[in-house]
């Protein structure tokens, strides 16, 4: 994918069905397809890793593997599990998301991207493709509208509106939940309340409830946690020069 891609994806942007039944659907059913031969073939779910060099190879059969990242947009954040890019166009953010919190098969990333879109409908994510991060690992690229002139949500805002769209906290406020799906990392950072009152769920965690999700999040949130600590002493000494 070259200097169109901008264009391209303006262009699919526009497209009604994309989200239900465009690229999502197809890159989940290619993945389904993998987990399914292997699954068949030597008894795991555990190919996560073939599943991500095969959606590669598809991607780029599918022309919907984006070459270059910095054609998205200005470098902003290499976040946790995403990589942020402000687009060029002033009114989108893209994320490279490198599926950590998938475990071991990316069936928990397609099934979160569709739940997010049926829960957060002030800010949908649109499934743009595959690219490369900076690490150089092979990442979903996810789009998302820029929220401008919002402010970060309280707990008791986000506690509030949770129990607006059917959901309670579990294990004293670590996620929320409906009994389908099991919410993580709600908080003020990641929920926006826009200045037209609308509450934006900008970057949560999502698991179906009878999945074990609590213990996959704290897996992955206490070694990302781990990471940081390391970097500290480093960070703290350039705090004090």
């Amino acid at each position: 994918m070259d200097g169109d891609t901008t264009e391209r994806l303006s262009q699919e942007s526009q497209c009604p069905d994309a989200k239900e039944h465009g690229l999502l659907a197809r890159a989940s059913a290619f993945a389904g397809g993998v987990l399914s031969s292997i699954q068949a073939l030597a008894g795991t779910t555990a190919c996560k890793g073939v599943q991500i060099a095969r959606l590669k190879d598809w991607a780029k059969e599918n022309d919907c593997w984006i070459e270059n990242s910095e054609s998205l947009g200005v470098f902003s954040d290499p976040g946790s599990e995403n990589e942020v890019y402000m687009a060029y166009d002033g009114i989108h953010v893209y994320k490279l998301n490198d599926f950590r919190y998938s475990d071991d098969n990316l069936t928990p990333f397609f099934e979160r991207i569709v739940a997010h879109n049926q829960y957060f409908t002030a800010c949908p994510y649109d499934f743009i493709g595959f690219s490369q991060n900076r690490d150089r690992k092979v990442c979903a690229v996810l789009r998302q509208q820029l929220v401008v002139n919002a402010r970060e949500a309280t707990p008791e805002e986000i506690k509030a509106e949770f129990e607006r769209i059917g959901f309670h906290a579990e294990d004293n406020g670590e996620y929320f939940t409906n009994g389908i799906h099991d919410i993580f990392d709600a908080v003020p950072n990641n929920v926006l309340v826009g200045d037209d009152g609308n509450y934006y769920f900008i970057d949560t965690i999502i698991f179906k409830s009878d999945t074990d999700g609590l213990d996959t999040y704290k897996k992955y949130s206490s070694e990302l946690f781990k990471k940081r600590v390391k970097l500290m002493p480093h960070s703290l000494s350039l705090l004090r020069k």
